[in-house]
């Protein structure tokens, strides 16, 4: 196991584990209706069944960040997917509550679906054409974000600057997936000082375009001029 291997699993469990925050409020939106002897199949179903399709989606994913430019592509689409988690931060769910099994089941297999496209896109840029390393990451995180759901939740709620960390690890994963385009390979890997500044400079301007989005500072721009 080399050291770039370990650094994109620990990537994707870090990816996995930040936005998993939102599945763990989806799953426990979805079931609120359910008698209590019912939860926990609901829950174990409803989530095997969005982990095996969120599995499919992200192998489908890497192999169509291999076609050239689309990593470059991703890798901007997930600046503003970073950017979005901490602007958005506060935002409230709207997730159907189920009244049986099978509709609690739905309900959590299509808001997963819905809200998973980041984490499709970042698990796969984090990837980097190792298909190994999605199935593991998220054999990992999973059942982290399961357990401990309540505690992750809990540490949003009290440590808010955690959400930076996230979208810090979602910034850094855009630049490695932008730096690492084919296309873009003379200018990055001949000029290893530009990639570390490139790479810096996402992670930066990510930051500090949430935090002032966040507390309306760019809004009170925009509105005055």
């Amino acid at each position: 196991m080399d050291i770039d291997f370990l650094i994109s699993l620990l990537t994707i469990i870090g990816i996995d584990i930040i936005l998993g925050g939102d599945n763990a409020i989806v799953v426990a939106l979805a079931c609120r209706n359910l008698p209590k002897e019912q939860r926990n199949k609901a829950i174990v179903l409803g989530i095997g069944l969005a982990l095996v399709i969120r599995i499919a989606l992200t192998l489908v994913a890497v192999q169509l960040l291999e076609i050239p430019l689309l990593l470059a592509i991703g890798g901007a689409l997930l600046i503003y997917i970073a950017y979005d988690l901490i602007s958005q931060m506060n935002n409230e769910h709207n997730v159907h509550s189920g009244t049986s099994i099978l509709s609690a089941i739905k309900a959590i297999i299509i808001a997963d679906f819905i809200m998973g496209v980041d984490n499709v896109i970042a698990v796969a840029g984090a990837a980097h054409g190792y298909p190994s390393l999605v199935i593991l990451g998220l054999i990992i995180s999973v059942p982290i974000i399961i357990l401990g759901s309540k505690l992750i939740l809990l540490i949003f709620e009290r440590f808010p600057f955690v959400i930076y960390i996230g979208a810090g690890i979602l910034a850094f994963t855009a630049g490695r997936m932008i730096t690492h385009e084919e296309k873009l390979a003379p200018l990055f890997e001949s000029h290893p000082i530009v990639t570390f500044i490139f790479q810096l400079a996402v992670i930066i301007g990510v930051l500090l375009a949430g935090y002032f989005k966040r507390h309306g500072f760019i809004t009170n721009f925009s509105t005055k001029y």
